[in-house]
């Protein structure tokens, strides 16, 4: 921990992993979602360890869940997306495939959210627009965020962005996050060691410094 103008300012792993300073944001781990990405059991076993060491701290755990609207209510952005993810060229073809009630909509069972954990809906890809998210980490005096999740090149980069745009410090669990196309879930990681905003580190290293604090 470095100290300026009566500030203390995290720079290493270890000033952040605590259960009153930071929180574990589950990102998209959804049925419909892991059934797109290669390797999905893979991310799904490490955001596991993540989630288990989080939990035997007592640190406080969101999971986000990617909604689609029913039809009535998609608007030109979400038809664009949609059209997108299901390479059509048609917009009367796309279906919604999250609706909220939809089997593929629901956080996978082997990560399954208890009664102590927030869940929280959205739209967008970052996990902090049109949500409470930045509220209720101020309101706790949340700092840190470690994200681990699915997808790395859609809505990770984003929402690290996004949390330093807010005055949050992200983690990223490299080993527990996944991506749609290999090559740009690579990019995304490049870019994020280059902005040097966020902190990367794997998971056992995030649950051993849980572990000792």
């Amino acid at each position: 921990m470095k100290h300026a103008n009566d500030l203390s300012v995290p720079v290493e792993l270890a000033d952040l992993c605590d259960r009153k300073s930071t929180a574990l944001l589950i990102y998209d781990m959804q049925v419909g979602i892991r059934s797109q990405i290669a390797g999905g059991e893979r991310v799904v076993g490490r955001c596991g360890v993540a989630l288990s060491a989080a939990r035997r701290s007592g640190m406080r755990v969101v999971f986000t869940r990617h909604l689609s609207c029913p039809k009535t209510w998609m608007g030109s952005t979400q038809y664009r997306s949609a059209m997108s993810w299901q390479k059509t060229a048609d917009p009367s073809a796309v279906k919604p495939w999250f609706l909220r009630d939809a089997p593929a909509t629901a956080i996978v069972p082997e990560l399954l959210p208890t009664a102590d954990d927030l869940v929280l809906d959205k739209l967008s890809m970052s996990a902090f627009e049109g949500t409470p998210l930045a509220f209720a980490l101020r309101d706790c005096g949340i700092t840190g965020v470690a994200i681990c999740g699915i997808a790395l090149e859609i809505g990770i980069e984003p929402t690290i962005r996004h949390a330093t745009d807010l005055g949050f410090i992200p983690i990223v669990l490299s080993d527990a996050c996944g991506s749609g196309h290999a090559q740009a879930g690579e990019r995304s990681m490049d870019t994020m060691r280059f902005v040097g905003e966020a902190m990367i580190t794997e998971v056992d290293t995030f649950a051993g410094l849980l572990a000792r604090s």
